[in-house]
């Protein structure tokens, strides 16, 4: 080596021992600045599009920087926003970022869809990059063992809502349902919702019937998804839009289920009157009946909580959407929610990373720090479990008084608590006997009516003659409803098969794993 390089070698290393030999400026930029991609989509027509969502991401991005406390000091939050187009764009982005730009993103917000999110939470596991969503809630998203590790659900995910779901059923000494849903769009909310519920109760060995119809059909006819739920159980638990709910029950009253010898729960998903809206009024000449079927109609929904600081929050994000043209009822849901708190789970996780001696490329152990973690969010107290799950805070809602057709919410079910309770303010609407639901299926469909005599025929002949006749129609029955032109599918399945079936399905080429059904 020429005499003059060595030298000039020798000052360069002895500048950087007298600085310390740290990171330059722009390594040290580099170092706080901390890369999010947020996957959602463009359409406006989801509840979590970026139109709707991006104004909370921001505000609280806007929030912990204002607060001074939030994050680290000299730490900054680049936001990059792809439309996932819910499938598989989401993918091709985070891709494409890392191979254009030679970079992976730090921290990873969203896909909602579950077809969207599998493969990116399965790469995102690979590439040690944290993913937290208000999404992907599906039950195959809780093995986090393996390819879903990096994956934090900041939402209740559906599963949770079984668990309400069961904690209301033990409240009321009941081990039978009914599953109605409709499974018509693309995102499948519905079946993905019922899976949750299926899944809980399948392992309480629950019996249960399960139907499905596609309420986008021309050829729906909703007399025949109610006669449907008659070979059922009494206890029918419901997910499909508003509208379907109230012409379902409208369908229910007319073939006189409402009457006590039923019992009908709505899930409302989302905190968004556009599945599962409560009210029966509607302002048609319907509303009298539909009022009168809605005293045997509970709705399942999201715990609302109210601060001065949601308050504030929901302001800003109305005027944001509202700038964008969007005008609507449900401004702040579950997704706009959660991906507010998403950004500040991040947060604290990473400055507890940064403690012990880590930085923000060491994605699994912030992971482990979203995990087993109680924080303030935005409309309340939000807890993570060990899985990297929000524990789910339900509100049941009933009608009080049926002749003025006020509903109100009567229980509340805490989530980490696994406690379900009855609000003691308000009259319980199917106290005192109102319900007549009996477990035994059997003794429905049997004529106990005495048999004296029949022709000579001993009481066992007679017997076998009206169970005959009466197993003979329920056949003709079965076969008509199958062979009519409109039928709905009906999708049972019995413990046994399910298990025979497998504990994991493929719902797609690009699938979560299910535990309900094949798409």
């Amino acid at each position: 080596m020429p005499p003059w390089l060595l030298g000039s070698l020798c000052c360069v290393l002895a500048a950087r021992a007298a600085l310390g030999g740290g990171p330059t400026g722009a390594e040290e930029e580099e170092e706080k600045l901390i890369r999010v991609l947020v996957l959602l989509p463009q359409d406006d027509a989801y509840l979590f599009s970026l139109g709707r969502v991006r104004p909370a991401i921001e505000y609280a991005v806007r929030s912990l920087r204002e607060s001074g406390a939030g994050l680290p000091p000299g730490y900054a939050f680049q936001l990059t926003y792809e439309d996932s187009a819910c499938g598989n764009r989401a993918l091709f982005s985070l891709v494409d970022m890392v191979a254009l730009q030679r970079r992976r993103p730090d921290l990873l917000l969203g896909p909602v869809c579950e077809y969207a999110a599998a493969p990116v939470a399965r790469l995102a596991a690979h590439w040690d990059v944290p993913m937290l969503s208000a999404g992907a809630l599906a039950a195959g998203f809780g093995a986090k063992g393996g390819e879903y590790s990096h994956l934090t659900r900041v939402a209740p995910a559906y599963a949770k809502m079984g668990e309400m779901l069961l904690a209301l059923f033990r409240h009321h000494q009941w081990n039978r349902a009914t599953l109605l849903y409709s499974d018509s769009n693309p995102e499948r909310s519905c079946f993905f919702a019922m899976e949750g519920v299926h899944v809980v109760f399948q392992e309480e060995a629950f019996h249960m019937a399960v139907h499905s119809f596609d309420e986008t059909s021309r050829h729906l006819d909703i007399d025949d998804v109610v006669r449907a739920l008659q070979t059922g159980e009494r206890v029918v638990i419901m997910c499909a839009s508003g509208d379907t709910i109230r012409n379902i029950m409208l369908a229910a009253h007319r073939q006189g289920m409402t009457n006590g010898d039923y019992a009908f729960f709505n899930i409302e998903l989302f905190n968004s009157s556009s599945y599962g809206n409560g009210s029966w009024r509607r302002g048609d000449k319907h509303d009298l009946e539909a009022k009168k079927a809605y005293s045997y109609l509970q709705t399942v929904t999201l715990l609302r909580t109210v601060k001065p600081e949601f308050e504030k929050f929901s302001l800003e994000v109305k005027s944001s959407v509202q700038k964008q043209g969007l005008h609507e009822d449900d401004y702040v849901n579950m997704f706009v929610e959660g991906f507010h708190d998403a950004i500040l789970l991040y947060a604290l996780a990473l400055q507890e990373v940064l403690k012990i001696g880590f930085s923000k490329k060491d994605g699994e152990k912030i992971v482990q720090q979203t995990r087993n973690r109680t924080y303030e969010g935005i409309a309340g107290q939000v807890s993570i479990d060990a899985n990297g799950d929000r524990y789910g805070d339900f509100s049941v809602i009933g009608m009080t008084d049926p002749e003025a057709g006020t509903q109100e919410v009567i229980g509340d079910y805490y989530g980490k608590q696994g406690r379900f309770e009855i609000r003691s303010n308000v009259k319980y609407p199917w106290n005192h006997g109102r319900l007549r639901l009996d477990d035994s299926r059997v003794s429905e469909h049997t004529n106990n009516t005495p048999c004296k005599s029949s022709g000579g025929l001993g009481e066992s002949a007679v017997t076998g003659i009206v169970v005959g006749a009466l197993l003979g129609a329920g056949l003709l029955m079965a076969f008509y409803f199958f062979r009519k032109k409109y039928r709905i599918t009906i999708e049972r399945r019995t413990r046994q098969e399910d298990c025979n079936m497998g504990k994991h399905r493929q719902l797609r080429e690009d699938s979560i794993r299910s535990h309900f059904s094949a798409a």
